[in-house]
């Protein structure tokens, strides 16, 4: 299980979040594509009984990356590719290179994936657009593509949510990398 002080590395929306559910919620088309929800909004504060039930792998919760007044805390990678040590590698260096210090790679459910959340603070919503896209861009250029990038304008908005990770697979943490170049 995912202590506090990782989970908290993470800055959830929490007055709300989602349970997966095993029927389609709704459908709705967006830029000529249909999308099938499969998670329902709760209208609750998101507590640590609820991440525990869903550390114990009995519901299955996500979390909104998007807030109320359209800000962005995180700009997050879900790899689902085969070699997680080799995209956190590249990912940590081309992320180091570009100025950010703080990113947290998280396991998911399936074994191999990864959620890259890169801890960006309070950023416009077309910024996070942008700032997301730019980086992917940068990531394609130095490995296979083998990820989706979150926020992301190619969905609806409420379906730019993740699900709550379960462990920690690596943290980078401030400039003591720095001393080193």
């Amino acid at each position: 299980m995912i202590s506090t002080m990782d989970m908290s590395l993470i800055k959830m929306i929490s007055d709300h979040y989602y349970i997966k559910k095993d029927r389609i919620i709704s459908k709705c088309e967006y830029r000529g594509r249909y999308f099938f929800d499969r998670f329902e909004r709760v209208n609750a504060l998101l507590s640590a009984n609820v991440l525990r039930e869903h550390a114990s792998k009995k519901i299955i919760v996500a979390h909104d990356l998007i807030t109320r007044n359209n800000k962005v805390e995180n700009i997050v990678f879900d790899y689902n590719g085969f070699n997680t040590d080799r995209f956190w590698h590249r990912a940590q260096l081309i992320l180091r290179e570009e100025g950010f210090m703080n990113f947290t790679a998280y396991k998911t459910k399936t074994p191999g994936h990864l959620h890259l959340y890169i801890h960006k603070g309070h950023t416009a919503l077309t910024e996070g657009y942008s700032l997301a896209s730019k980086l992917s861009m940068m990531f394609a250029s130095k490995m296979p593509v083998e990820w989706r990038v979150f926020p992301t304008m190619d969905m609806p908005r409420d379906f730019n949510i993740l699900i709550v990770p379960y462990e920690v697979f690596q943290k980078e943490r401030g400039s003591s990398w720095a001393r080193h170049m």
